[in-house]
This record gives C-alpha cells, structure tokens and sequence, in this order.
C-alpha cells in the first residue's frame, strides 16, 4: 500500500487498460478523420507543396528567416540590458525611483504585446527609424519588463551572508550589486532567461499584422498566390520549433558551462585550504 493512495487491484488495472486502449482508438480515428478532410479537400496535392522546394522560393525563406533571427537577436539583447536595469532599479534604495521602476515594469507587462506594437507602429516609428522598429521596440518592452522581474526574483535569491560580508569587506552597494549579486542571479535565473528568450523569438511572428520582414509576413504571400494556408502553416511551425530548440539547446549549453566554471573554481581552491589546514606557509 502506498502512503498517499492504494495499489490498483486487478479490476482497477484492467478498467484502466481499457481506457487507455479507447482512448488511443478515439485519437487514431480523429487523426485519420483529420486527414480524410484534409485530403478530400486538395490539400495535400503537389502544387501546395512544391512552393516549398522551389529554388527562388527558398532563398525567399531564407532570407525572411534571416530577417525573424535579425529581429529576435536585437529584441534579446535589448531586452536583457532592460530586465537588468529596471530589476535592478526595483531594489533601489531611493523610493522615487523604486516607484518609476514599478510604474514602467507593470504597466508594459499588463499591455497585451499586440497592441503594445500596434499602438508603437500608429506612432509612426516604422517611416523615421525602419520597418522593424514598431516590433523590436514592442519586444524589447514587453519581454524586459518579465525579466526585469526575474532578475529581480534572481537578485533576492542570492544568500543574504553573502551579501553582508561583501558589505563587511567595505564595498559599496553597487560594488556589491556588480560582483556579487548579479553575476549569481544570472546564473541562478538562467533557465528563466532563455525561457523568456525562446518566447522572443516566437514573438517575432507578430510583425506580420505590421508587415514587418520575416517568416510570417511572407508566409501571407505564399499562402495568398498558391491557396495552401495549411502547407504553409506547417512549414513555418516546423521552421519555428527548430529555431527554439536551437536556442533551447545554446541555452543548456551556456547554463552547464556557467555550472562548470563554478565547480572549477572550487575544486582548484581546495589544495590552498588543505595546506592551510597542515599548518603549511605562504611567502609574500
């Protein structure tokens, strides 16, 4: 008998063996339902296809893909020097200034990052600064004030000993912020910063309502000149997923090396204390 609930008897075991049997019957008859739909309605003919494979057609792809990564790339980097500023503003001593860091941090968080760019776009920052502005800007807005938040939540998960015996050597609080609190809290946040950074580059497809450059925009123009919005669709998710998990995978990459210099770094302090323990001596 388990703690929290009993063993399935052999009647419970079997109600469960049948359910899961009916249950993948019922998504095998509704994926096969999907598909005769689909096929009665053309749409996994040849010529909403072959788009795809045609060579003028891929460099276009290509270049729009360039294009989203040029637009996630600039979001991202603007959006982490946002997240830290204003997180580190919200643990301001001054309380004017922890306030307008609030103010600016709600309140771009609560605005629905659609019309956040819309309204940048009504504004006309398209025509004096470039087609991709409205969208970066939208971006940047919107995804650094969540990471503002978390490197804030990251800077107040640092350990409060640390902090008082930065304070006890004598450095001063932005000293202390530099060296010890920031540096920690990013490695500490850095699932939720590439988590926040995967949810940029998926962001990038809202320049289509826009028509800024970039996959979804010339998705519009191929799905509008061949009628294949569902081989379209399916192409640019498949395009999308492998961009995250590209940056999911840089993201793991960066966190296990971070984890690693850090065990370096004890592991090569260990033979100093061990002499230290034997009575051992250092010359100056």
């Amino acid at each position: 008998m388990s703690v929290l609930y009993d063993i399935a008897g052999p009647r419970a075991r079997r109600r469960h063996a049948i359910a899961g049997v009916v249950t993948i019957i019922g998504l095998v008859l509704l994926a096969a339902a999907v598909v005769w739909k689909l096929a009665v309605e053309d749409q996994f003919t040849s010529d909403k296809w072959e788009v795809f494979i045609t060579p003028d057609y891929m460099k276009i792809i290509g270049r729009a893909v360039l294009d989203t990564l040029r637009v996630a790339v600039i979001s991202i980097v603007l959006s982490v020097f946002f997240g830290v500023f204003f997180g580190v503003a919200k643990l301001s001593d001054h309380a004017p200034v922890r306030a307008v860091a609030w103010t600016v941090v709600e309140f771009f968080r609560a605005v629905p990052l659609l019309l956040l760019i819309i309204f940048i776009w009504f504004w006309g920052f398209d025509t004096r600064v470039g087609i991709i502005a409205p969208l970066v800007i939208g971006l940047t807005l919107y995804n650094g004030s969540v990471l503002a938040e978390v490197f804030r939540a990251g800077i107040n998960a640092v350990p409060r000993g640390q902090v008082e015996a930065a304070y006890a050597l004598g450095l001063r609080k932005s000293a202390v912020m530099r060296i010890v609190q920031l540096p920690q809290a990013i490695k500490i946040m850095t699932p939720s910063i590439i988590s926040q950074c995967v949810v940029v580059l998926k962001d990038t497809s809202l320049g289509y309502y826009i028509l800024a450059p970039g996959l979804t925009t010339v998705g519009r123009e191929i799905w509008r000149e061949f009628d294949n919005r569902l081989a379209t669709a399916i192409v640019l998710a498949a395009i999308y997923i492998v961009l995250n998990v590209i940056l999911s995978r840089i993201g793991v990459y960066v966190q296990k090396r971070l984890t690693e210099s850090k065990t370096v770094q004890a592991v090569d302090l260990e033979p100093a204390r061990t002499g230290a323990d034997h009575g051992g001596t250092t010359s100056l």
